[in-house]
């Protein structure tokens, strides 16, 4: 099968979200620009490196005195509205690549495949590849929604550490008694 690239160039809305209950939950990025939107489906902990990663690049633009946004700017026009109709997801989001140019950044998604490397320069086979250019307004605003995403789950339990459903969670820490 041919593969498919889709390519935002001037991204208008870049977010996450989740469906689901917590500990059951979904996640998919979703990508609108001129050229038409996207849906990637997304594990929780690619969401968190991903934000981790976000951090890092805007923490060291702030550093190198490159942008000097606050977090009201960030806050102002921060998107919580839900995901856009219907949540297909294009494809499930194996390895992620991130490169910045000056004040923007290059995101590539790859679909999941046997592939252990990124590969963006073989126009006509492997997998498919979302490509979105975004500047660091975006990428904060993203950062800061997927910080809200991952926290809304479920609740930590305080002497293992380990998520808990509502029904509680057989602790190690208890010698397997629930908790």
């Amino acid at each position: 099968m041919p593969r498919i690239i889709y390519r935002h160039p001037s991204v208008e809305r870049f977010i996450v979200s989740a469906i689901g209950e917590p500990g059951e939950r979904e996640f998919f990025i979703q990508a609108r620009s001129s050229e038409g939107m996207n849906t990637v489906k997304v594990e929780k902990e690619q969401v968190r490196a991903l934000v981790l990663r976000f951090d890092e690049i805007l923490t060291d633009l702030r550093r190198s005195k490159v942008i000097a946004i606050t977090k009201l700017e960030i806050e102002k026009d921060l998107d919580m509205d839900p995901l856009e109709l219907p949540i297909e997801a294009d494809f499930q989001v194996g390895i992620v690549g991130i490169k910045l140019n000056d004040i923007l950044l290059e995101l590539t998604f790859q679909a999941i495949s046997n592939q252990d490397e990124l590969l963006i320069d073989d126009l006509d086979s492997g997998p498919d590849l979302l490509i979105l250019t975004l500047d660091v307004l975006t990428i904060a605003r993203f950062s800061m929604r997927a910080k809200i995403i991952i926290e809304a789950g479920r609740s930590v339990c305080p002497f293992c550490g380990l998520p808990m459903n509502a029904s509680g969670h057989l602790c190690p820490r208890a010698n397997g008694y629930r908790r």
